[in-house]
């Protein structure tokens, strides 16, 4: 992810850092990307800025390159944090995103203490690979995905605590259905998300998933898990209402995309290791186009409803 250079030597400025971030957020994440051209341009170039601060922490520590151990990318990450907290006093470092996401952290007086419990998070992937139960589960999900919805709230102007709320509820419904899509894929990262006493209620062993048996017990424990994720869907829904009107439509595209994934799951009979669950440009339109006929009617009817 090298940055976007500066024009014959000239260092780069704060516009160029935010275009970096744009970049990485195009080429990384897809379905965020697309939701996020529908905010207003000055939030939009914030949520790049927020993405590529997190983008690159989670490329380290899941795609590390052959020379990497734990104890490297550890210490990558503590020298991030140092030049985060840096950034934020104003002093000068080296990359782009953290420069642009200071700036963010700055404007929008975000809590230094949600970026860095997402670098806490961060540093369990290096050390932690089970998780017990659900609960124990979100000791993880709250540093590695909630925060980043709080952080949004911090964005958008929303802070009060129930809006806080759904937010978090948004970003533990985004990682959870990732751990379902990527299921082979942190397989084969040593790490098994999915709580071991689900596991074990619907009969999958570890043996299972190594093999990618998709059988009766592997698609109940799916649809379990799909049902539980829509209804995380549902409740964050139900916070858009307390963020500022400009953001109520991409809020929603953004969350309606994310679940697509789980249509594309069970489209796939359910097999996460031999098929990547995604939805192709085609339906992002149509959805976006539903979703904005959706959100139109309902503030109509709502207005109607007001004047009676």
């Amino acid at each position: 992810m090298r940055s976007l250079m500066a024009r014959r030597g000239e260092e780069p400025t704060l516009e160029q850092d935010y275009a970096h971030c744009q970049a990485v957020q195009r080429a990384h994440g897809v379905s965020y990307y697309f939701a996020t051209r529908f905010f207003p341009p000055e939030t939009r170039r914030a949520v790049h800025a927020l993405y590529g601060f997190v983008r690159y922490p989670d490329q380290w520590v899941d795609c590390p390159d052959a020379h990497s151990s734990p104890e490297s990318i550890r210490a990558q990450l503590d020298a991030y944090e140092r030049d985060l907290i840096r950034a934020v006093c104003g002093e000068p470092v080296s990359l782009p995103p953290l420069r642009a996401f200071a700036d963010v952290v700055r404007r929008y007086h975000i809590p230094l203490r949600y970026p860095l419990e997402f670098l806490d998070a961060m540093r369990m992937d290096l050390t932690r690979t089970r998780y017990a139960t659900f609960a124990e589960l979100q000791t993880y999900t709250w540093g590695s995905a909630s925060v980043v919805g709080v952080m949004m709230c911090y964005i958008l102007g929303a802070v009060q605590p129930d809006a806080l709320h759904y937010a978090a509820t948004m970003g533990l419904a985004m990682q959870m259905t990732n751990f379902l899509r990527d299921v082979g894929e942190d397989w084969a990262r040593g790490r098994v998300y999915l709580p071991q006493d689900e596991l074990q209620r619907f009969g999958v062993s570890e043996a299972q998933i190594a093999n990618g048996v998709v059988d009766d017990r592997w698609v109940a424990l799916m649809r379990f898990q799909i049902d539980r994720c829509r209804a995380l869907y549902a409740e964050a829904e139900q916070g858009i209402p307390l963020l500022p009107r400009e953001a109520h439509y991409p809020v929603l595209l953004g969350g309606r995309l994310y679940a697509r994934i789980l249509n594309a799951i069970e489209r796939n009979d359910y097999d996460v290791f031999r098929q990547r669950a995604r939805t192709t440009h085609a339906e992002k339109l149509a959805l976006a186009a539903a979703t904005y006929y959706e959100w139109r009617y309902n503030i109509t009817t709502n207005r109607s409803a007001s004047r009676m």
